[in-house]
């Protein structure tokens, strides 16, 4: 096919076409910002204790019939443990109090009739609604982890749909789908009810995502599409991300949570009118006349005069099909691809595990959740900057360090300091974000052309394994605080060593060929005579 870009030239780099279209794709991603992360709140555990069904008993009973047990170093009521009720009634029916008894003595039952939670800062959760707590606690991060398995199945196969049905078909359905099943999921009377539909919610939300990236490189002119794939989708993604605390804050019963967040999806429905199909798309359908109506409209408003014939005869070229085993065909592509798995997994388990792990630290967790949003804002802002001259490999290596270096001076803090242990935590954020910032980049200038959107692709499943995990290793702050940090930090820092092996990609054009990329050596290269003899390496030094 002739080359778009030149063919619709005349359209100019901005207008208003472009840059209302601009605004309009980058205002859908403020919804994935609001719905990421919910389960934030919605999963969240309040403070609880077993419930004590026995109105006979004195409030100083009561009270004594919960054992205290030592947890991170405090000593605190227990959670999931209650002292026989049985033995405590007949103490109090002989008349004795709590301290004429060695309560030691008494034999400890867990939490036979259910639970008893605060509602200080949570109205409702799930936790609390199906009793997610002590021996069902593993269910919460499972809960979790069912989004992330909805990404990766969403990521696996919305690029198939859109390139059958088009762009904007896909982007309006998963917008709408993933609304509908967030609704459905606010009436779900089971856990396991509200797990299958979070698979789904996932599903859409990245199909949602991909998608309307994907629409926006396809249509807008080439110094948008460089704003947009950069900061426009990243900074609005946190404009939802820092609303949604305030909306949590606001409803704190989890339904009426995910029925206020579904429903403001409805404001989305006129873009359908608004954003077009991409001319791209239509053009490799063969649909020539639409694509020409489209590319008219957006020269009339920018006020450009269209030429009578937009698109030149398309010319028929070989087209050579690649499959993921290609990816992993010869040793310097199999090393390549091997090392950026291994990245994007470390940097999706420090990110989700630190955007997870709000709720658990000292403090508000509404203001902690806002805080995490806000590290997010300069952080890209200030990796996008540094990508424009500063080499790929050092930039990244220095975040990883950053983000995984705080996180392991976390346990050397003490508990006082908790404002100190909150900024150390944020710093980490800061991290991990411009590493997801520069890793996207990075990886993208290593695969050729011709295995690009395949490399990207089995990164994007590696990373959502690393997301599926994140919940996990949070989950072990439950058997000791420091541990998550330890594991996140301790990843962090190998990923960093593991990073420099790659080949430096800064002001060197992008590979197009296989051979190509086999020629971007880390710190030795092949002979060309053995390569073309096809003998065995011989090693030189850069």
């Amino acid at each position: 096919m002739a080359n778009y870009d030149e063919d619709t030239a005349f359209l100019g780099q901005k207008g208003p076409f472009f840059i209302i279209l601009f605004f309009l794709l980058n205002a859908i991603y403020i919804s994935t910002g609001l719905h990421g992360l919910y389960i934030v709140f919605v999963g969240a555990s309040p403070s609880h204790h077993c419930r004590i069904a026995d109105g006979n008993l004195s409030e100083e009973w009561m009270k004594a019939s919960i054992p205290n047990e030592m947890v991170n170093g405090k000593v605190q009521p227990s959670q999931c443990w209650r002292y026989s009720l049985e033995t405590v009634r007949d103490l109090s029916a002989q008349g004795y109090s709590p301290l004429e008894v060695n309560l030691t003595d008494i034999t400890l039952e867990t939490c036979v009739d259910g639970w008893s939670y605060s509602t200080e800062i949570y109205h409702s959760t799930i936790v609390s609604e199906w009793g997610l707590v002590c021996d069902r606690e593993w269910r919460v991060p499972l809960t979790t982890s069912t989004l992330y398995m909805g990404y990766l199945l969403g990521s696996l196969v919305s690029g198939q749909l859109s390139d059958r049905f088009g762009r904007k078909k896909v982007l309006f359905v998963s917008l709408g789908a993933e609304a509908l099943v967030i609704l459905a999921q606010s009436f779900s009377d089971s856990w396991l009810i509200f797990c299958i539909l979070y698979f789904f919610v996932g599903a859409f939300q990245i199909s949602l995502y991909i998608t309307a990236f994907v629409l926006g490189s396809e249509v807008l002119s080439e110094s948008m599409r460089v704003l947009f794939t950069t900061l426009g989708a990243f900074l609005h993604y946190c404009v939802g991300y820092m609303l949604l605390p305030w909306m949590a804050f606001a409803v704190r019963d989890w339904r009426s949570l995910l029925r206020a967040l579904s429903g403001l999806t409805v404001v989305y429905i006129p873009l359908w009118w608004m954003i077009p199909e991409s001319p791209r798309w239509l053009l490799s359908q063969g649909r020539v006349l639409e694509s020409e109506a489209i590319v008219r409209e957006a020269a009339q408003k920018n006020n450009v005069s269209a030429p009578d014939v937009i698109f030149r005869e398309p010319q028929v070229k070989q087209i050579n099909t690649f499959s993921v085993l290609d990816v992993l065909r010869t040793r310097d592509i199999r090393e390549t691809t091997l090392l950026c798995l291994l990245l994007w997994m470390a940097i999706n388990i420090g990110y989700f595990g630190l955007s997870l792990n709000t709720t658990n630290l000292s403090g508000d967790p509404f203001l902690n959740c806002f805080l995490s949003a806000v590290t997010e804002v300069p952080a890209y802002i200030v990796s996008t900057l540094l990508l424009k001259s500063c080499p790929r490999r050092p930039v990244l290596s220095a975040f990883l360090v950053l983000g995984g270096g705080f996180l392991l001076l976390l346990q050397l803090i003490p508990d006082s300091l908790n404002t100190l242990a909150l900024a150390l935590e944020m710093a980490g954020k800061f991290g991990f974000t411009m590493s997801f910032t520069v890793v996207y980049i990075y990886t993208a200038e290593l695969y050729p052309t011709v295995l690009r959107n395949l490399g990207m692709g089995l990164c994007s499943s590696a990373a959502r394994i690393g997301s599926i995990t994140a919940p996990y290793i949070i989950f072990l702050g439950t058997y000791s605080r420091y541990l998550p940090y330890i594991l996140m930090g301790s990843l962090t820092m190998a990923s960093s060593i593991t990073n420099m092996f790659l080949p430096e990609t800064f002001e060197k054009e992008l590979p197009e060929t296989l051979e190509q990329m086999q020629r971007c050596k880390r710190f030795i290269r092949r002979d060309k005579h053995s390569l073309e003899e096809g003998k065995g390496p011989a090693l030189s030094r850069k």
